[in-house]
């Protein structure tokens, strides 16, 4: 099992000048990869209650009113490394156009020599599509098209795209990734159209929560659609993001990704900005975990 760790780039922990120093770090450490999330803004008075834990009170993390550009931050991060992959879990995807989206996405897996993972999802407030001016309706049909625009434009030349949302001319494009014939697409979500569409079509399936109970229904409706849909399910990578709350110690943390092992996750990742409260501490955590994973070996 690869095991990656959060890039601080939100809260805390959002510190430009100490990204890059944070993802060398990492690497040297042999962590295998650097994920981000994403969250557009905070409103004052939501329109939804965070799904992870919200409540009223408080209807999310308060580390969620400063955040970073994901891909900015991974492109920060792939100046300062070489081999360590980089992902997003989750970049709201439908909140962009497939042709902006596209060239940021293929530029950064040009930027890191084909080391990016692209990793959408819906998200949940919409709040957020109001803002940018997205409906909120048809949202998973938004980003079932968004896959096939961003599919056009990685893989034909020309590119064409004629859908319900978007509209792409037959157009050349010579900007490539480095990855062949794409980036790999690993989806999040758990609803049941979510969990459909990761078994139907993504390249891996962004893990959310800690309940392998739960986790494991889950995966047999992803590997019951993957097989509908013609299918192995063994080819769905399966990706844990682990959000290790105060004061969760490291020993806890150590014995959450035994648990992901045993359950045959083939990747965990953990986010220390619930953790730490700034950059030094959150490396002195990382060293703490990484002296501790050799235990999972065997």
């Amino acid at each position: 099992m690869r095991i990656g760790l959060g890039l601080p780039h939100y809260g805390p922990l959002a510190d430009a000048s100490g990204i890059a120093r944070f993802a060398a770090a990492a690497e040297e450490l042999g962590y295998t990869s650097l994920w981000t999330g994403d969250r557009v803004l905070a409103p004052v008075r939501p329109s939804d209650i965070y799904p992870g834990g919200g409540t009223p009170e408080r209807p999310y993390p308060p580390e969620y009113t400063r955040f970073l550009d994901p891909l900015v931050a991974l492109t920060v991060a792939a100046t300062t490394t070489s081999t360590i992959r980089l992902g997003t879990s989750t970049l709201t995807g439908t909140l962009h156009t497939p042709v902006l989206l596209g060239r940021s996405l293929t530029s950064l897996d040009q930027v890191s020599g084909g080391r990016l993972d692209v990793g959408l999802g819906i998200g949940w407030l919409r709040d957020e599509y109001a803002a940018a001016g997205v409906p909120w309706a048809d949202r998973g049909k938004r980003l079932d098209e968004l896959i096939d625009a961003l599919l056009a434009l990685w893989t034909r030349q020309p590119v064409e795209h004629h859908g319900h949302f978007w509209d792409i001319p037959e157009s050349t494009v010579d900007l490539r990734p480095v990855q062949q014939p794409r980036p790999p697409i690993l989806l999040g979500g758990f609803s049941a159209a979510a969990l459909e569409r990761i078994g139907r079509r993504a390249d891996g399936w962004l893990m959310a929560g800690f309940s392998p109970h739960l986790l494991a229904e889950q995966w047999a409706t992803i590997r019951a659609a993957a097989e509908r849909a013609g299918r192995d399910p063994s080819a769905v990578r399966r990706v844990l993001r682990l959000n290790p709350q105060q004061p969760t110690d490291v020993a806890e943390v150590t014995e959450q990704l035994g648990v992901a092992k045993e359950l045959a996750v083939d990747e965990a990742f953990v986010d220390l900005h619930f953790v730490a409260t700034d950059i030094d501490d959150a490396l002195a955590y990382a060293t703490a975990l990484r002296a501790q994973i050799p235990r999972l070996a065997g």
